[in-house]
C-alpha cells in the first residue's frame, strides 16, 4: 500500500487590512490550495493542516505559523507544503534557499499551485529563482517607495509618527509641546552642564522621578513611564527635535520642523560640546575592563584587542575582539595563556642566564602572576606570540617559594628578544567557527591548540568507525540519525571519514603536531576525493 502524503497549506498576508472580513485573502489562498490537494488524491495526497500568518511581512522568517510548520516538518508530520504563490512563503532569496535546504533534509516537497515548476530539475530551480528574484525586487521597490515618502515628509518638517518624544504630545499627527514634560527636558539639558556626568544625571532623574514619556495608544493601551537609563539619556541629549528639527536617521540629515523648539540652540550646542569633551577615548588606548588579558593582546600592527561583553540565552560571555568578524573567545585565550605560563615555568628556559633561570624556578604558579609576567601577546593568523618579561624580575617577589622547581622540559618555538627584555614563545593555534573541542557539529567559534585539534580529529574518526560498524551491520541511516540525534548529512560526513586513506588515519593517530587541518577540512577531503591517492595528496599538501 502506498504511503499517505500529508499536505500542509501555508497562507500569508502582509498587512492587517481586511483580515476582519468574512472572506479575505487568507481564506482565498487556503480554499485554492485545498482544492488543489483534492485534485491530487490519486497520488495519495491528503490535507493535513493550514498554517496562516496574517499581517506579517514576507521579508522575515520570524512568523509564528511558519515556525510551527517548520517544526512539524522536522518532526516528520508533513511531506508536502502547498502555497498559492512562491512569495507567500518568502520574499527573500536567501531565506527561501535556507528553507528549501531544510525541506530537502526532511524529505519535504514544495508546491506553488499558480506557478507550475518541478524543483527536481535544473530548469525548475532556475524558474523558481527567477520568480523569487522578482518577488524580492517587488518588496525592495515597495520599501524604497516608503523610504522616499518618509524622506519627503521629513524634508518638509513633518513628524512621521511613532512614539512621541519626552516633552511632546502627538495631536492630529503633529508634535505639540507638553509644558510639564518640556520643563523636565530643559532641566535635563541644564543639569548635564552642571554635572558633566551621564551617570550622575541618571541618578538625579531617578531621585526627581523623571521617567520616559508616558503615553496612550489609539486603542487605549498605556505605554512608557520606565526609568531613564544612561544609554537612553545619552541619546536624548543628542536629539535635535528639541531645537525644532526633524532628523532622518538613515541619511543623517536634519530639517527645520513644523513643531516648536523646547530648548535654545545655544544650550543644545553647549551640551554637544560637553558630550564630545567627555568622550575622551578617541584614539587613546582602551582602558576599561578588568579581564585577565585586558589590553595585553594586539595584532601585528599594534591594534589592541578590546573587550566585548555579549549575552545569549541569559548567559553573559566576554570576548576579545579587534574588528568586526574577528573574535578571540576569552575563555580559550585565558586557558591557553595559563598553559603557556605553566609550560614556561616547567621548561629548561634555554638561553636565559643561570641567575634569571634560578629566579623563575623558585616561582610558585598563580593566576595573578600572568598580568605582570606577560608584557603582550601578538595575534597572527594561526599563531600567538607571547612576550615574557625577563629584564626586571621584581614582580616575582610575591610569588617566590622555598622549594625549587626541578622540572626542566625542552621548550620549542622559543627565543630571547634582541634587546634581552623578553623571552618569546610562539604558540600555534587554530580558530574554527562552529567547532569546539567537545562538539563536532555546530557550536561557537573556538580556539584550539595543535594538540587539541589532533584530539578532535581522532575523536571524529572514532565516531565515523562507530557509525560504519552500525551501517555495515545493516542499520539504516535513518535509525542511526534517531539514535545519535543528528542529521542524515552529518551521519554521511562521519561515514566518509571512516573510509579515509590508511596513511591519513595513521598520521592523525600518531598525534603529529604538524597537523594543521581542522575537522571541516577533513570532512571536505573525505567527501570530495574519490581515491586514496587524491585524499593523501590533498591532506599532505595542506598540513
Amino acid at each position: 500500500m502506498t504511503n499517505r502524503i500529508n499536505c500542509a497549506v501555508y497562507t500569508r498576508k502582509s498587512t492587517e487590512k481586511g483580515l476582519g472580513l468574512e472572506f479575505n485573502s487568507l481564506h482565498n489562498q487556503e480554499e485554492a490550495c485545498r482544492n488543489y490537494i483534492l485534485s491530487q488524491a490519486f497520488n495519495n495526497w491528503e490535507y493535513y493542516k493550514t498554517y496562516s500568518d496574517g499581517g506579517i511581512s514576507g521579508g522575515m522568517t520570524e512568523r509564528p505559523a511558519l515556525q510551527q510548520m517548520l517544526s512539524d516538518i522536522k518532526a516528520g508530520k508533513i511531506q508536502t507544503v502547498v502555497v498559492y504563490k512562491v512569495d507567500r512563503l518568502s520574499r527573500s532569496i536567501m531565506d527561501f534557499h535556507n528553507m528549501m535546504t531544510e525541506f530537502d533534509k526532511c524529505g519535504c516537497n514544495f508546491v506553488s499551485i499558480t506557478q507550475a515548476f518541478d524543483t527536481s530539475t535544473s530548469m525548475g530551480k532556475l524558474t523558481l529563482n527567477m520568480l523569487l528574484s522578482f518577488a524580492q525586487f517587488e518588496r525592495e521597490v515597495s520599501s524604497e517607495r516608503v523610504r522616499d515618502k518618509l524622506h519627503a515628509q521629513k524634508a518638509k518638517g513633518l513628524w512621521t509618527g511613532g512614539m512621541p518624544k519626552l516633552g511632546y504630545d502627538a495631536i492630529d499627527k503633529k508634535l505639540v509641546v507638553n509644558e510639564a514634560e518640556a520643563r523636565d527636558v530643559k532641566d535635563i539639558f541644564e543639569k548635564y552642564l552642571e554635572f558633566s556626568s551621564i551617570l550622575d544625571l541618571t541618578k538625579y532623574l531617578r531621585d526627581k522621578n523623571i521617567t520616559h514619556k508616558k503615553w496612550e495608544t489609539a486603542d487605549g493601551k498605556k505605554k512608557g513611564g520606565a526609568p531613564i537609563g544612561s544609554s537612553a539619556l545619552s541619546r536624548l541629549l543628542r536629539e535635535k527635535v528639541y531645537i525644532g528639527y526633524i532628523e532622518n536617521k538613515r541619511t543623517k540629515e536634519a530639517f527645520k520642523g513644523q513643531h516648536q523648539a523646547i530648548i535654545s540652540k545655544e544650550l543644545f550646542n553647549a551640551v554637544q560640546e560637553r558630550l564630545a569633551a567627555n568622550n575622551n577615548r578617541g584614539d587613546t588606548p582602551y582602558t576599561q575592563g578588568t579581564s585577565l588579558l585586558h589590553n595585553k593582546i594586539t595584532d601585528a600592527s599594534g591594534n589592541v584587542f578590546t573587550n566585548q561583553k555579549s549575552s545569549k540565552n541569559q548567559k553573559q560571555k566576554y570576548r576579545y575582539y579587534k574588528l568586526k568578524g574577528l573574535y578571540l573567545p576569552a575563555g580559550d585565550m585565558e586557558k591557553i595563556t595559563c598553559e603557556v605560563v605553566r609550560t614556561f615555568l616547567d621548561s629548561d628556559m634555554k638561553g636565559l642566564p643561570e641567575a634569571t633561570k634560578m629566579t623563575f624556578k623558585q616561582v610558585r604558579y598563580d593566576e595573578k602572576l600572568i598580568r605582570p609576567m606577560i608584557d603582550k601577546i601578538i595575534y597572527h593568523e594561526n599563531r600567538l606570540t607571547y612576550f615574557i618579561n625577563i629584564a626586571d624580575l621584581s614582580y616575582l617577589e610575591s610569588f617566590k617559594q622555598d622549594a625549587l622547581n626541578t622540572v626542566s622540559k625542552e621548550l620549542s618555538r622559543s627565543y630571547i628578544s634582541n634587546d634581552s627584555k623578553f623571552f618569546i614563545i610562539e604558540k600555534p593555534i587554530f580558530i574554527r567557527k562552529g567547532i569546539a573541542t567537545n562538539r563536532y557539529n555546530g557550536g561557537e567559534t573556538s580556539i584550539l591548540t595543535k594538540t587539541e585539534n589532533a584530539q578532535t580529529l581522532i575523536k571524529a574518526l572514532a565516531y565515523g568507525w562507530r557509525y560504519k560498524k552500525l551501517y555495515e551491520a545493516g542499520t539504516p541511516v535513518e535509525h542511526i540519525m534517531k539514535q545519535e540525534k543528528i542529521a542524515h548529512r552529518t551521519v554521511y560526513k562521519y561515514l566518509n571519514l571512516a573510509y579515509l586513506s590508511p596513511a591519513i588515519i595513521n598520521h592523525i593517530m600518531d598525534g603529529k603536531e604538524e597537523i594543521c587541518l581542522g575537522l571541516q577540512d577533513l570532512f571536505k577531503i573525505a567527501s570530495s576525493c574519490t581515491t586514496f591517492a587524491e585524499q593523501e595528496q590533498a591532506f599532505f599538501l595542506n598540513i
